[in-house]
């Protein structure tokens, strides 16, 4: 069994997908892994640690995707790299399939068994490969100490013989595993904390860390499938952009971690709310990859927005990529463990397990996650409907012409064309006007509704 562990290419990435110690692990698993050359210089990780851990550093790219049984990446790869991979090998990564959901055809072209292990169902048995969580963790505290940089003040009470500094003001919008950490991380530097989120049970979390929770005067609750937000109805987000733009004008930094599941991330902060904001304020937009919370955020960018710092990181972790790296290793490592067993040298999978039905996007050249399924069958029937219309449409174009023909052949050169008609002369002193002739029968057409695969 070889197992691959690519460079990442991805933008802004610098994490590695296993790291020496983990790599070693797997080994023994009865795994030959072999890494890119420089995989893990961005992280930390020299080839020399891996080769001394027993793994292989390969030098060619496209050798090490070819001849990969398993491959392991952090990030999705390029359409590029996925046509160069092994027939019917695996991959395992962070693949972002409802933002690249255009890889899914080079998958099944390649015939890959990909699993996407964000989409990890939120289980105790999961718990240890949440890779989710484990980054999450990591950004929320990165974002408040990107934000203490940028503020280019204090953030504690600080009083003085020469006077009293205040503590800064930190509101958190979203208090999921990303803003508890950073909610806890801002709590520890001394700022005063405040938080939301539209789910009921993160008001207890929220104040268990010593945060104040702010609360919209409106009766729906956010709670979703899985522990995660659902999108709110327009009569609740109006309550709650009030709510926010009387608190938002008051802090000093914001943290916006607020992401919804194959969705774009909700608007919380408007221009009006940014130029409402005190001078030299903060923004940290840990959202701008799925469109952002805050309405002037640039992906990759920080920007200066009504005298505002406005922080879109392209990627966080990579500012903290040895541990990112770290503990994305070790939830790879429980992935693998956990749904399969080794027998003889190979690797067995249950492929009933709720764990694997929930990350295997597709396998055996189809793609076979009930998400993308459902996307694949209403293309296909929007395109049915389609070829439909079309099959009707045809036929009477087709016969226009023969029936105006038909038509001027049994008109009487007297008669208008107006005067048209199968009813009978009035009167029998006029010659009767010969039979209108039959109608061509409409020729019905069949087509096969085209079918469409992501």
């Amino acid at each position: 069994m070889k197992l691959g562990v690519l460079k990442e290419t991805y933008q802004h990435e610098k994490r590695v997908g296993l790291t020496p110690d983990i790599a070693k692990k797997i080994c023994e698993l009865g795994f030959s892994v072999t890494i890119e050359k420089g995989a893990g210089v961005d992280a930390g990780y020299l080839d020399e640690v891996y080769e001394k851990a027993g793994v292989h550093v390969e030098k060619d790219r496209n050798k090490l995707l070819s001849t990969s049984d398993y491959l392991v990446s952090v990030s999705p790869l390029s359409a590029g790299d996925i046509d160069s991979t092994k027939k019917g090998a695996s991959l395992l990564g962070v693949l972002k399939p409802f933002k690249h959901n255009e890889f899914l055809s080079h998958y099944n072209a390649q015939k890959l068994t990909t699993f996407s292990l964000e989409m990890l169902p939120r289980i105790t048995r999961a718990q240890t490969m949440d890779v989710l969580s484990s980054q999450s963790n990591l950004s929320g505290y990165r974002a408040v100490l990107e934000a203490a940089t940028a503020f280019g003040r204090a953030l504690p009470l600080m009083m003085t013989a020469a006077g009293t500094i205040p503590a800064a003001r930190v509101l958190v919008l979203g208090a999921g595993v990303a803003g508890l950490q950073a909610i806890a991380t801002a709590k520890r530097l001394g700022a005063i904390v405040s938080a939301f989120d539209v789910r009921t049970a993160a008001k207890e979390q929220v104040q268990s860390l010593g945060a104040t929770f702010v609360e919209v005067n409106a009766s729906e609750v956010g709670d979703g499938a899985g522990g995660y937000a659902k999108e709110m109805s327009n009569e609740y987000k109006a309550a709650q952009m009030e709510k926010l733009a009387s608190v938002i004008k008051t802090q000093d930094i914001v943290i916006t971690t607020a992401l919804i599941p194959g969705k774009p991330a909700p608007i919380l902060i408007t221009a009006e709310m940014v130029k409402s904001m005190r001078t030299n304020s903060v923004i940290v937009d840990l959202a701008s990859e799925n469109g952002g919370n805050c309405a002037l955020s640039e992906h990759g960018k920080t920007v200066t927005k009504h005298d505002v710092k406005i922080i879109a990181p392209g990627n966080i972790l990579s500012g903290i990529a040895a541990d990112a790296s770290q503990l994305y290793a070790r939830n790879v490592l429980a992935f693998i463990k956990g749904i399969s067993t080794f027998t003889d040298g190979k690797m067995q999978i249950d492929w009933s397990d709720e764990i694997v039905t929930a990350t295997v996007l597709t396998k055996d050249g189809s793609t076979v996650h009930s998400a993308f399924k459902k996307v694949k069958e209403e293309k296909a029937s929007v395109s049915a409907e389609k070829s439909m219309v079309t099959a009707k449409a045809e036929p009477k174009a087709k016969s226009a012409e023969p029936k105006e023909k038909a038509i001027a052949k049994t008109v009487a050169p007297t008669k208008p064309a107006a005067s048209i008609s199968a009813a009978k002369p009035k009167a029998a002193t006029k010659p009767t006007a010969p039979k209108v002739a039959a109608k061509p029968r409409a020729i019905a057409v069949k087509k096969e509704a085209n079918k469409t695969e992501v």
